[in-house]
């Protein structure tokens, strides 16, 4: 019987192991075959195209903008968002209304909200104009280090929504009565946030930490439509930098650098998953 249902569950999960293997699995051992061989021809180089990666300055560059952005954007949206799920779940009869207004900048294309950000952080901005009708000087908002805050306003305004639906989910799964119990033994709300609700939102936590990580990956949109592609050093993301790499056909390049990031990411979510999450 156990056999049979073991066939069984292979076989409803072929079709997911063909697609896996052969649009992800496949390709990614043939980019780290070529990251070992030269751009043109099949010239073994062995670990000259890594030392080549980790020796450019611009993948130093953008390498360290990407961490720095992430470890501003991570810990900021996921705290902002579960304190937003809170109040949220306690807003009663309008929770569906200010649902809605937190998911509303999901539904707005990158486009479009780069446009309104730009139109408020452009030399010739709104935000601009009221300095200089204040009579204060004009600030070079996307020229400067300003600019790596802003992208950080941008991504946390366009997920904070999703980041906030997510909690909620985790948020209900509690039971009520925990509550009560605890009320009565006389808790007040810190200790039954501490000891009743952060312990069971753990794996919530990962779902929603992962899902954000990703998510920071896609904010060269923004980015790119923000400040072009040679964007001010603060925001020259992993992204652009493979973009200008593709542009200029450096495959070399552009394949031991994605072996190393895959490797890396891989690494840790995996020893995050396992140390960070694991039963007392």
């Amino acid at each position: 019987m156990r056999n049979k249902e073991t066939r069984t569950a292979l076989l409803f999960l072929l079709p997911s192991l063909l697609g896996t293997g052969g649009f992800i699995l496949i390709p990614f051992l043939d980019v780290f075959r070529r990251s070992f061989l030269q751009a043109v021809g099949n010239g073994f180089v062995g670990w000259e195209n890594y030392r080549q990666v980790l020796g450019n300055e611009a993948f130093r560059l953008a390498a360290g903008n990407t961490a720095r952005f992430m470890a501003a954007c991570l810990p900021l949206l996921l705290s902002l968002s579960l304190c937003m799920a809170i109040l949220v779940r306690q807003a009663g009869r309008y929770q569906k209304w200010v649902k809605t207004g937190f998911l509303l900048p999901m539904a707005i294309p990158a486009a479009s909200m780069v446009v309104f950000f730009r139109m408020l952080f452009d030399d010739k901005g709104w935000l601009n104009l009221l300095l200089e009708h204040m009579g204060a000087p004009g600030q070079g908002w996307l020229t400067s280090g300003r600019a790596f805050w802003i992208l950080v306003a941008c991504y946390i305004w366009k997920n904070l929504g999703y980041d906030m639906i997510l909690w909620l989910a985790g948020l209900c799964a509690i039971p009520e009565e925990q509550y009560e119990a605890a009320k009565v033994q006389g808790a007040g709300a810190w200790a039954c946030f501490r000891y009743i609700t952060l312990p069971q939102l753990k794996e919530t936590l990962f779902v929603t930490a992962l899902l954000s990580f990703v998510n920071a990956f896609r904010v060269f949109r923004e980015a790119y439509l923000l400040a072009g592609e040679y964007p001010h050093e603060s925001i020259y993301m992993l992204q652009h930098l493979f973009n200008n790499w593709f542009v200029n056909l450096d495959i070399q390049k552009m394949t031991a650098a994605a072996v190393m990031l895959v490797i890396l990411t891989g690494g840790v979510l995996l020893a995050f998953q396992r140390d960070g999450w694991k039963e007392p």
